[in-house]
């Protein structure tokens, strides 16, 4: 590790502590665990900037783009998940999260952290200055708010504290996931028909639009938006609580509660803050394109690499990435591949958290497994890759893509060190195909769905450990000490050392829950290992 990243680890490791100490993950609940302050009329002004102002600083850490967590973004999103979901690979020589390492100077800025301290402790303020009664429209965003940065959070760890937050005391106890996915989809419930109503009773109204930086205050779109995370989250479910995947699914597509994404002006898109893949991938340099997001985009010529990367020097007008897991010698080995493509993304470029074309996706896959999803599998599938091609400016190149039934996913070649080649796990092809059986149509689904979320680290990851697609490269090194298996790959982080130190009692319920050790190794309770249909 150079000196310029060990100093940002040195004072992200003490400005974490701080953090810690100050606003306690689930530790000194005293101030934010405590639903006890009522507010007084002087706290309250006619906009609600009380109650308000918390939002941007939330709504910047649900994909860490705010200057006090891009840490957490270049540690987390983008190089452990978004290495595990196959999008990127660190740079840096050494033992790492990558290589299935469990850095333990990287526990201070994880996403755990960023979940309570970032999240769910300034939403439990919210509540506490009345936002329930006060400003009901205000409290239905922070719901959503809430059950979008936790879901990361829960599909990382597994039970983790949630219903209890908030209610006092010292140290929290942890919820199973049924119950935290039940108080998810309770929540959206509560807060979409809030703002129905409140869409109906003040039309045209936009009381939340100088602290909105995602919809600039329509609440129209922030209902399509809780439909549509409704639906990622009931797919997520799927082999475990089938009947109710397929009842939450097609509540989110009924058009008497709102709708979901439908094009790309509906896309969740943050701005207002930095750009945490564009720091990471060209300014920290500590992460850069994963070999195997290329290598399915070399094999299928997609032309949307020019969008999502730059060509390499190293091979000089090809796209080249590194292989997961690879044992890298020396960073300069690795900084003349492809990288993210500084036309596309700038610093200051939004941050995704869903698009239009995930949920023509998602709504492809339970079209495939019966449900109502308002059109058929393959017509969903081809709208959502053209919704994808739309959002990057190539609508005109999708319908030649969408009938390519030659192209496959390429070997991937490593030009610095031979023993990192792999031959293409998986031969799918583009073109949808009425008489393939369902794995492979789920195949091509789950796979387009990954290349249109491109950035979505956490997502990425999660909907590969759900499903096994896209078809991804094992590491070619594995420090895990035998507790992950490199055929069988991730499925959790560990929880923080610190919890075992401050929340020990609690933590330990939370791995009983978990049904194994607290290793990579140990499933998700969504996590079935068995066939898909």
């Amino acid at each position: 590790m150079n000196f310029r990243i060990n100093i940002r680890i040195t004072l992200a490791i003490f400005i974490g502590s701080l953090l810690l100490l100050s606003s306690a993950c689930t530790k000194n609940f005293e101030s934010y665990n405590t639903d006890s302050i009522g507010i007084t009329d002087a706290q309250l002004e006619s906009d609600f900037n009380s109650i308000g102002a918390f939002f941007p600083n939330v709504q910047n850490s649900i994909y860490p783009s705010n200057n006090s967590n891009l840490v957490a973004a270049d540690v987390v999103e983008i190089i452990s998940c978004g290495g595990w979901g196959g999008y990127f690979m660190i740079t840096l020589p050494g033992v790492w999260n990558p290589n299935y390492f469990f850095f333990a100077g990287w526990e201070s800025y994880s996403l755990f952290g960023v979940g309570y301290n970032s999240i769910m402790s300034p939403i439990n303020e919210i509540k506490r200055r009345g936002a329930e009664t006060l400003a009901p429209d205000f409290w239905a965003v922070a719901q959503i708010l809430k059950v979008t940065g936790m879901h990361k959070v829960t599909d990382i760890y597994g039970p983790v504290p949630y219903s209890r937050f908030g209610t006092g005391g010292t140290s929290v106890a942890y919820d199973d996931q049924l119950e935290i996915y039940n108080s998810f989809f309770s929540e959206l419930d509560a807060a979409a028909a809030t703002l129905s109503k409140y869409v109906a009773d003040h039309p045209g109204a936009t009381p939340f639009k100088k602290f909105d930086r995602i919809y600039n205050g329509d609440y129209k779109k922030w209902i399509k938006y809780a439909n549509s995370l409704r639906l990622r989250l009931a797919m997520r479910i799927v082999k475990v609580l089938p009947d109710k995947a397929k009842a939450e699914a097609e509540k989110s597509l009924n058009p008497a509660n709102g709708g979901v994404f439908t094009n790309n002006n509906d896309n969740a898109l943050v701005s207002g803050g930095v750009n945490s893949i564009y720091v990471s991938c060209r300014e920290w340099r500590d992460a850069t394109i994963g070999g195997a997001i290329i290598s399915y985009m070399n094999g299928y010529s997609d032309p949307r690499r020019s969008k999502y990367f730059e060509p390499s020097l190293i091979l000089p007008g090809q796209y080249v990435g590194v292989r997961a897991g690879s044992d890298i010698k020396a960073q300069s080995d690795y900084l003349s591949f492809s990288n993210l493509s500084g036309t596309t993304f700038t610093r200051t470029s939004p941050v995704q958290l869903m698009n239009a074309a995930e949920v023509y996706f998602l709504r492809a896959e339970g079209a495939l497994r019966g449900w109502n999803m308002g059109g058929t599998a393959g017509e969903l599938y081809e709208t959502g890759i053209s919704t994808s091609f739309q959002q990057w400016g190539l609508a005109g190149d999708a319908a030649t893509y969408i009938q390519d039934n030659i192209s496959v996913p390429a070997d991937y070649t490593d030009p610095v060190t031979p023993s990192n080649n792999i031959a293409a796990l998986s031969h799918v092809t583009i073109r949808w195909d009425e008489n393939a059986g369902n794995e492979e149509k789920l195949e091509k689904i789950i796979t387009q769905e990954w290349i249109a979320n491109f950035g979505s680290g956490t997502e990425a990851w999660s909907t590969f450990r759900r499903t096994g697609y896209p078809k991804l490269f094992p590491v070619v090194v594995n420090n895990s000490g035998g507790t992950i298996s490199t055929d069988i790959q991730i499925r959790r982080m560990n929880y923080p050392g610190s919890e075992y130190v401050s929340n020990e009692t609690e933590v330990k319920k939370g791995v009983s829950m978990l049904g194994g050790p607290d290793t990579g190794g140990t499933r998700l309770w969504w996590d079935v290992d068995g066939p898909n249909f």
